[in-house]
């Protein structure tokens, strides 16, 4: 038997006239946000010199992305079904243009660390996008588009590093902000021309307090999940910050299921489709982060190791390219069997097929050509499950929370690539060599991440046979999502 597309959103705005200019546009704003996580990768070894500060402290211009942007996206999602998608697009992408310009004008760390911060807050400009498409678009174009908006963010991602390292070869590195700041310009303003502002709102009261936990929550969390391995796993800063952490998330769940207008509808996201679907997005943003990080050190080690392939940043970034390229192809792809089967089915093989490509990389990671295909393989994977996660979402959730559940389902995937990060950093500081005096990375570090990335893969297999079938699909109890969810008011009332 197979499963359900998500149904057409109800009382959603009429259809616009181009809605392929509404795509394009989006979907643009998402590749422009996502280049913004690579752009500063290539000239992270450098910026202890350029910012004239050490290194312990310049980390911090990739860590305060990192937890802005885990604020940001949950409650930029609330406020777009409170106030408007389009004005928090709008909003987030002003964010990112002034957060460009100030890190293009600093010659010092604070700037640069507060320009971060502010391109992180932009981070919520995926899920905007998705659920101003559910809004605005007919219903036969829903699917493709919304895999389109999703894999944006593996597109601009891989597209990103040789973009990037082109430009820190051969010019100032402030060129790749001022470039940031133009194409973010350009998004802002393309947006503002020709992306209408939804009539589907929620309206009510902002949950403040809800939006403070989960914003101290998150950042004890990923502060621990990112700095631990320099602070060391065992020491107090960071034992405190986990503990921390969990409390504050706990108690802020307790609040948040006694809140008439929660920051997260938690009743919501314990419905089995939208559970399961974010668990396997958990799972997911960890198997995407992990071929991004393996890839590239097996590039540039030296040849002398065995293993390493003695390559330049702009090699390393030419591998990936192709990924980002095969994430865009397999969207509309995933799109078409999950209207005819429905996106559980697309989830699955996504699944599966990024565990064969892991798979593959344990044995195929000794020339060039073998890492293009191992990554093309696994980006054809994070394609069709990128595609079918935001509409299993939008197909259990009212319209009117559409931006709030796809924003939280995006935070969960930031969640898994940060935990891919903190556990191949551990993997690869204790499996070492001793290389001419240096301890590096050894042959068989990279081949446990690859086998803990198939897992990854593997549990979101498992975990997407646990979503609904059939009618079930679209909702938690067997009727309508919107249904469901005005049960869930009158019971809170």
């Amino acid at each position: 038997m197979s499963d359900n597309p998500i149904p057409p959103a109800a009382g959603t705005a009429s259809a616009p006239r181009n809605p392929n200019v509404i795509v394009a546009v989006l979907a643009f704003a998402g590749i422009v946000v996502s280049l913004m996580q690579t752009l500063v990768i290539p000239i992270v070894p450098e910026l202890p010199k350029l910012l004239n500060a050490p290194a312990s402290d310049t980390a911090w211009a990739v860590t305060a992305t990192l937890l802005a942007a885990a604020v940001a996206t949950p409650i930029a999602g609330r406020l777009g079904d409170m106030y408007g998608k389009r004005r928090m697009l709008l909003t987030s992408l002003a964010m990112l243009t002034i957060g460009s310009i100030t890190v293009a004008l600093s010659d010092s760390l604070t700037p640069m660390i507060v320009g971060r911060l502010l391109q992180g807050l932009s981070a919520g400009v995926i899920p905007l996008g998705l659920s101003i498409m559910r809004d605005e678009l007919p219903a036969e174009r829903l699917g493709a588009s919304t895999a389109l908006m999703s894999a944006s963010l593996g597109i601009g991602t891989t597209l990103g590093l040789p973009i990037a390292a082109v430009v820190a070869d051969n010019f100032d590195w402030h060129v790749l902000f001022w470039a940031s700041t133009v194409m973010s310009a350009i998004a802002l303003v393309v947006v503002l021309a020709l992306v209408p502002e939804s009539k589907v709102r929620t309206g009510g009261r902002f949950d403040l307090l809800g939006g403070l936990g989960l914003a101290a929550g998150l950042v004890c969390l990923l502060l621990a999940i990112s700095k631990g391995g320099d602070w060391g796993w065992g020491s107090g800063t960071t034992l405190g910050l986990f503990a921390a952490g969990v409390l504050i998330l706990l108690l802020w769940g307790f609040l948040e299921l006694r809140t008439t207008q929660p920051l997260v509808d938690l009743r919501t996201t314990t419905r089995p489709q939208v559970l399961f679907a974010n668990l396997a997005g958990l799972a997911f943003g960890f198997s995407l982060f992990a071929v991004q990080l393996i890839v590239p050190q097996i590039l540039q080690l030296p040849e002398q190791t065995g293993y390493g392939l003695g390559a330049d940043l702009l090699t390393v970034g030419l591998v990936l390219a192709p990924q980002g390229l095969i994430v865009m192809f397999a969207a509309p792809l995933s799109s078409k069997i999950s209207q005819a089967r429905g996106p559980k089915l697309t989830l699955m093989i996504g699944a599966l097929i990024v565990a064969a490509g892991y798979a593959l990389n344990i044995f195929l990671m000794s020339e060039i050509w073998q890492l293009i295909l191992v990554s093309c393989v696994i980006g054809a994977g994070i394609g069709f499950a990128y595609g079918a996660l935001p509409m299993l979402i939008m197909g259990a959730v009212p319209v009117s929370e559409t931006a709030a559940a796809n924003a939280f389902n995006t935070l969960l995937r930031s969640i898994g690539s940060s935990l891919a990060s903190a556990a191949s950093g551990v993997i690869l500081a204790q499996m070492t060599i001793d290389f001419a005096g240096h301890a590096l990375p050894s042959e068989d570090s990279f081949k446990v991440i690859m086998a803990i990335g198939c897992g990854a893969a593997l549990v979101a297999f498992l975990l997407a046979s646990f979503l609904p079938r059939q009618r079930a699909l679209a909702t938690a109890s067997g009727v309508p999502a919107e249904a469901a969810a005005t049960e869930d008011a009158a019971q809170k009332v």
